[in-house]
């Protein structure tokens, strides 16, 4: 055989060493990004010295339901001061009666913005933020969302304890309640699989966002960062980008005992879960630099590993054995990483779900992004 024919004969199994480079890089992020978080030790700031007085700003518009449901879960929270600013924005329910009862039966600890519609102005869910912001009376502020639902009546304990002389924000965890069907499955997913890679990379000291769900900082950081005037021109952000923007090595913490999770309600059709996906995409086109390279690696990597199993299973029918242990060894890494993540954030039942759904998420999130991170949005 001649040297010319030697190289051919390598060249032809370039896709298993593709494949086997990919594998490479997904380990990477399995034990040394998620490995971060799967082996940390999840504690409890409850009976932390640090318990300042706390602002919860929320949100709403036209959540009349919500609010009945779960507004009570936050105002009767155990916790020694603190005060709820309700933003109402531009509710045409009954909202505005609700919040009304709600004030005569807690006159000192809820607060009730309201904004009305303006004929020629339309604005954002930043700028009702930006209102709840100023009209908190506490530097510490903690936000979650009119549909969500806190795990415990200590959630505000576990968050605010979280806060000390150097941190000034606080990442927690809000996964959606749990319901029959794929769709749920994969929004849970994708939920927990979001988490535990910002809850990671906060614990690298390298956090790139939050979840507005479940999100703390401070005022002062609120006006020092001048809030959300860098991304005011999109709707999604008030969460993700105001973290990646605002984030340092050493101001974060992330506060994930179960007492500090929050539920919220998921989307039951697959059309609005795409619209939720499509509205959240546009955010990540203004993470910095180095964060949108390491992300697009992640998830790059993870796609072009799936096309290349599949390629190599196609191109090598006689050496199957190969692309399978591939596949096998990133599995059982996946398995046994994440089965300690996934009890922290209590869903393990997803873990059995794990091999289909990994492959949904990659699919569908590529999809999904690919077709609406450039659309602008303007509205709630």
């Amino acid at each position: 055989m001649t040297l010319l024919e030697q190289l051919l004969a390598y060249i032809s199994y370039t896709p298993i060493g593709v494949l086997g480079i990919l594998l490479l890089i997904q380990l990477y992020y399995i034990y040394f990004v998620y490995g971060k978080l799967a082996f940390y030790p999840v504690k409890s700031f409850r009976e932390s010295a640090h318990l300042p007085p706390i602002s919860v700003v929320i949100c709403a518009h036209n959540e009349e339901e919500n609010l009945k449901a779960f507004l009570p879960h936050i105002l009767e929270q155990e916790y020694p001061l603190f005060e709820v600013v309700l933003v109402d924005d531009c509710s045409d329910d009954e909202s505005k009666w609700i919040l009304k009862e709600f004030s005569t039966q807690y006159p000192d600890r809820l607060k009730v913005v309201e904004i009305k519609e303006h004929i020629r102005l339309k604005h954002s869910k930043k700028f009702a933020l930006t209102m709840g912001v100023k009209a908190a009376k506490h530097e510490h502020l903690v936000f979650t969302d009119a549909d969500c639902q806190p795990a415990s009546p200590f959630w505000l304990a576990e968050t605010a304890g979280a806060f000390s002389s150097q941190k000034e924000i606080v990442l927690g965890y809000s996964p959606y309640f749990k319901q029959r069907g794929l769709l749920n499955k994969l929004i849970r997913f994708e939920t927990t699989h979001t988490a535990m890679s910002y809850l990671s990379y906060a614990l690298k000291r390298n956090a790139y966002m939050g979840v507005g769900r479940n999100l703390a900082y401070t005022k002062s950081l609120f006006y020092k960062g001048k809030g959300f005037n860098k991304h005011m021109h999109i709707k999604s952000g008030d969460d993700d980008l105001f973290v990646n923007h605002n984030a340092t090595r050493t101001n974060v913490n992330i506060a994930i005992h179960p007492d500090a999770h929050v539920h919220s309600v998921p989307k039951e059709t697959w059309r609005s879960y795409y619209k939720q996906k499509a509205r959240h995409s546009g955010a990540s086109t203004l993470y910095k630099g180095s964060h949108k390279r390491m992300l697009a690696i992640q998830l790059i990597s993870a796609l072009l590993f799936y096309f290349m199993l599949a390629a190599c299973f196609v191109l090598y029918p006689n050496l199957w054995y190969i692309p399978l242990s591939m596949y096998s060894v990133r599995l059982l890494s996946q398995f046994l990483v994440f089965n300690r993540i996934y009890t922290k954030l209590v869903v393990r039942d997803l873990l059995i779900w794990f091999p289909l759904l990994d492959i949904l998420y990659y699919f569908y999130i590529c999809f999904n992004g690919l077709f609406n991170r450039r659309k602008k949005q303007t509205s709630w």
